[in-house]
């Protein structure tokens, strides 16, 4: 459970943290709305939609339920869930933090493409950088973030032979965030932002030539049937928020609040537990090697594109040269220097504020 929850509700959840869990007895009577992530993605099927059509009610007895549906059943896009929010249409809303960048450049500041190469190092970097995050989405979107979570590594997808870095020169590549741009872009390619929903039938027309997107939740999504490589680099982890609605939360009332708090706590670990184990078992499913325990057998076994060591070498040149450089300018040198004093010290980096 992490340290910031601490501060989540003043005192009294904190004292509320150490002890047993609410009792259902003391809760009121509460019907929220929710919106979620993308369905096709695991943490979606496995984790959030469990989370909020059987454990809450359970959990509080019958007290506490949820009109609850993914944001693509719901027809909404990632970067307008915290909007929906603040205006009230929802009391709790979920995306990628990144998609967020538009508004902010802060929300990527945990996710930038190449940052994390391990889902430890992932979730200590977030985590890290969880206060300046919640402090800018309090601002402007009046909204507490309670829990993160995480797909799986954010890898590329091609229907066309590539074979490492230099290939995708000149190829038509969707992205979905600034960073994961400003990476594509240093390689020579063409971004094109796109939502998830429409990758599979941009690369069936080939609209696209590659696309990134998460090694599982690309599986589950069908992609295995447009696409013949998978180049394993790294481009982030599509790092997910839960979020409420301030004036929601005050609403609930202190026996609520203390209630959301332990159940997002325990609904963030099986997120990440989630993760680590979409991320072990996507090379089963999309390249044929085991029995693909999470995802779906690929009809046709992908190309598998292993990074390098000259691929390597201009991964990590490329973070330190292009991507850190590059969002350090977005989000201005104090939020560059906050960073280097947070995450940089997690990944061992330092972005240099005399280039911004």
């Amino acid at each position: 459970m992490m340290k910031w929850c601490l501060g989540l509700v003043g005192a009294t959840v904190a004292v509320a943290l150490g002890a047993s869990a609410t009792m259902a007895a003391d809760l009121p009577q509460l019907e929220v709305k929710g919106v979620g992530l993308n369905s096709q993605t695991i943490v979606s099927f496995r984790d959030e939609v469990p989370f909020w059509n059987d454990v809450i009610p359970k959990a509080s007895g019958g007290k506490i339920t949820a009109t609850f549906s993914p944001m693509d059943v719901m027809g909404v896009k990632g970067h307008q869930m915290m909007r929906m929010s603040k205006l009230g249409v929802v009391d709790f809303a979920s995306s990628d933090v990144s998609k967020m960048a538009g508004d902010d450049p802060v929300f990527e500041g945990c996710d930038l493409a190449g940052l994390a190469l391990d889902i430890e190092t992932a979730r200590k970097a977030c985590e890290a950088w969880l206060p300046v995050m919640s402090k800018v989405a309090e601002k402007k979107f009046g909204v507490k973030m309670l829990a993160l979570g995480t797909n799986p590594p954010q890898v590329v997808w091609c229907r066309v032979p590539i074979k490492g870095l230099a290939d995708l020169k000149g190829k038509k590549v969707r992205v979905f965030n600034k960073t994961m741009t400003d990476f594509i872009q240093a390689v020579g390619g063409n971004t094109i932002s796109m939502p998830f929903a429409e990758v599979v039938p941009a690369l069936q027309r080939g609209v696209v030539d590659c696309a990134v997107t998460g090694s599982l939740s690309g599986n589950t999504a069908g992609w295995p049937e447009v696409s013949t490589h998978q180049f394993k680099i790294i481009l982030g982890w599509s790092i997910n928020y839960q979020s409420v609605n301030i004036k929601s939360w005050k609403r609930f009332g202190p026996a609520a609040q203390k209630f959301f708090v332990e159940q997002f706590a325990k609904f963030e670990d099986k997120m990440w537990e989630t993760g680590k184990m979409a991320t072990d078992d996507a090379d089963d499913c999309n390249f044929g090697y085991g029995k693909c325990d999470l995802g779906k057998m690929a009809k046709k076994p992908l190309t598998e594109v292993k990074v390098s060591k000259a691929d390597s070498a201009l991964h990590k040149q490329l973070m330190q040269d292009v991507v850190l450089v590059q969002w350090g300018k977005r989000a201005g040198k104090a939020h560059a220097k906050s960073w280097n004093e947070t995450v940089g010290k997690v990944v061992g980096l330092s972005i240099p504020l005399d280039k911004l």
